[in-house]
């Protein structure tokens, strides 16, 4: 048995029922007996020295090799576990997760000035789409739902999400929308129908762009809803009545957050508005959990609001709304993680076992970082403009109900799996690609 690993474990785990079973055989049983009991086995020697040299990184690694098997409970009981006990030990749990030579290289390497945005993104969402067919909502909406009222399905979150934004951006007939970070298309796609207005969305990624242009010809919006292969720092010559941002600041970078704002206020008319929906956390991470950097988000990072303030301050756009939602990812990384484990069999056919325990490992790590870390949403509302915005928030649920009209009249959205999956691969013109 690895006497250092059991003195991490009885030092991080005080509260709960987690048995743990060594390569050796010996059983030991930490926690007070409280709440729901989960049981792990260490398959080998080597494991249990990884986890204990790098707890944040390698155990996620030795769970995605299988070395570190679940056998009562699963992975996000685990981790509830751990993160529960973490918010009483906050120094031991940080000290072990995160070391400070991946702090500072994580530090380092957000302010250099080499654009590898379109690497990261390709890790990321040039994944096979049937992975995300797996457990998205019928829009592949793939940030935070707004479950309100509680308790709605997937689906309808997802529809109250993109309501919820559209209302904010206060959207008039003819007006022309950027949208940074556009998806598989769903937001663009709603915006133009809900609103008349003309959307550019833009992207990284050339997957999703296939499938946006795919989407927006199919429901007959190309004249009016057009998506690029563009980095949002070259994009020039251009300005926008209205600018929104979902999901896509997370990859920023915390060095880059000045050029971010400059770079919108420029796109910005005098009199539009911003809309930016991005996850946050309650203080100053300093750095990604390194399991998260390596295998999932490359380059991410989740900013306190503290680190993104000034910024937008410096630009000088005025912030005319702040609303954070505190609960809402939990429930929806909740919904997706439950989607996927229920579709097991498939997700490892399109890759194998191993990918399926890790993007297991990647919902429920995300899922109790909202429960447990308190990380939340915030939805900055920005305008450069003192009157582009009125001055009670009461326009935001009379313009909901008339998107709910709306969306009673909009004609179902096409499944993307009911497309043939023998399309023929789209020719990206090199003039679009922007890096």
């Amino acid at each position: 048995m690895n006497a250092a690993l059991l003195t991490l474990l009885r030092r991080l785990v005080r509260i709960g029922n987690l048995t743990v079973f060594f390569s050796s055989g010996k059983q030991v049983i930490l926690g007070d007996g409280t709440g729901k009991p989960a049981t792990i086995r260490i398959v080998d020697a080597e494991a249990e020295k990884a986890i204990v040299q790098d707890p944040g990184l390698r155990f996620g690694e030795m769970y995605m090799d299988g070395r570190v098997v679940i056998e009562k409970g699963d992975i996000f009981d685990v981790l509830s576990i751990v993160k529960t006990n973490g918010l009483e030990n906050a120094a031991t749990l940080s000290n072990s997760l995160m070391t400070l030579q991946h702090v500072l290289r994580q530090q380092v390497r957000s302010r250099l000035p080499v654009n590898r945005n379109r690497h990261n993104v390709a890790h990321h969402y040039d994944l096979d789409r049937k992975l995300f067919n797996l457990f998205l909502d019928e829009d592949w909406q793939y940030s935070c739902a707004y479950f309100q009222p509680r308790g709605i399905s997937l689906d309808a979150a997802q529809l109250a999400k993109k309501r919820h934004i559209a209302a904010k951006l206060l959207l008039e007939p003819g007006q022309k929308v950027l949208e940074v970070g556009s998806g598989w298309g769903g937001m663009a796609m709603y915006l133009a129908e809900s609103s008349g207005v003309e959307v550019t969305g833009i992207t990284l990624s050339e997957e999703q762009l296939k499938v946006s242009r795919d989407r927006a010809a199919r429901r007959g919006l190309s004249d009016r809803v057009r998506f690029e292969l563009q980095d949002y720092r070259t994009l020039q010559g251009r300005q926008f009545d209205r600018i929104v941002s979902v999901g896509m600041f997370e990859h920023v970078g915390i060095g880059n957050y000045g050029n971010f704002f400059n770079k919108m206020k420029e796109l910005l008319k005098p009199e539009g508005v911003m809309l930016l929906h991005s996850i946050g956390q309650v203080y100053k991470p300093w750095a990604t959990n390194p399991w998260i950097e390596k295998y999932i988000f490359p380059g991410g990072y989740i900013p306190a609001l503290s680190e993104v303030l000034p910024s937008v301050e410096r630009m000088r756009l005025l912030v005319k709304d702040i609303e954070i939602l505190p609960m809402h990812y939990a429930w929806t990384l909740r919904a997706w993680r439950e989607r996927f484990v229920a579709r097991r069999e498939e997700a490892a056919r399109l890759y194998d076992e191993r990918f399926f325990r890790m993007w297991e490992f990647y919902l429920a790590a995300s899922e109790t970082a909202f429960l447990y870390d308190k990380h939340f949403i915030f939805q900055l509302q920005l305008s450069p403009s003192l009157e582009a915005v009125p001055v009670s928030r009461g326009y935001i649920e009379e313009r909901e109900r008339q998107l709910i009209e709306f969306e009673k009249r909009r004609p179902p959205l096409e499944p993307v799996n009911n497309w043939d999956e023998a399309e023929p691969e789209e020719h990206i013109e090199p003039a679009a690609i922007a890096v």
